[in-house]
């Protein structure tokens, strides 16, 4: 019997995927049969992608909310496109353009082409918004650096604590490892030798 698959993605794990999953379930996708990704869209070496596509069978429908839910990259968007369409035999349905609805048969050539364009056409601009999105972080995260914003965790002062000299004049004297004194102040070996060097 051909089933109904969902494949549902969001790039974070902090995004929510509700909308989406509203949208399967509107269209009839049994929750068993929703895949989940919780990662970008650059490529498709994806955990949950990957199984759905062992799951694919002759006759079965793929639904997404929409194309750059699929992916974020012009070529694999087009190639995925047509190896579940035209490899697998799976029918595909993009909720968001119902032009994007393989499962009708009875399309004319032009209905054909039509789709056909608008597939390309909204892969290309997938594309073009995860470039814009990596340019927009970098911008930012320029700007920021010229503001005097800095990343990343602030470095551990060194302490000037009766336990930091007592640990400090035993490693200085042989009489434990740089590993031993880091595990004693509970920082790493590579923290503590900064921290006698400062």
């Amino acid at each position: 019997m051909a089933q109904i698959y969902g494949y549902v993605r969001v790039s974070t794990r902090e995004q929510n995927e509700d909308r989406q999953l509203v949208a399967m379930r509107g269209f009839g996708v049994l929750d068993c049969n929703i895949f989940i990704d919780k990662q970008s869209g650059k490529d498709f070496i994806r955990q949950a992608y990957r199984k759905l596509l062992k799951k694919l069978r002759p006759g079965n429908t793929l639904v997404i909310k929409s194309i750059d839910r699929l992916g974020r990259d012009y070529g694999e968007i087009l190639e995925q496109w047509r190896i579940i369409t035209k490899e697998k035999l799976v029918a595909i349905v993009v909720l968001d353009i119902p032009l994007l609805d393989t499962r009708q048969k009875e399309r004319d050539l032009t209905g054909t082409f039509i789709a056909d364009l608008v597939l390309q056409i909204l892969s290309y601009v997938a594309q073009q918004e995860r470039e814009f999105i990596r340019q927009r972080q970098a911008e930012g995260i320029a700007a920021a650096k010229e503001r005097g914003v800095k990343f990343g965790r602030p470095p551990m002062k060194r302490p000037v604590s009766l336990l930091f000299q007592t640990v400090l004049e035993a490693w200085a004297r042989n009489e434990i490892s740089a590993r031993e004194a880091g595990r004693r102040l509970g920082v790493s070996y590579k923290i503590f030798l900064k921290w006698t060097r400062l």
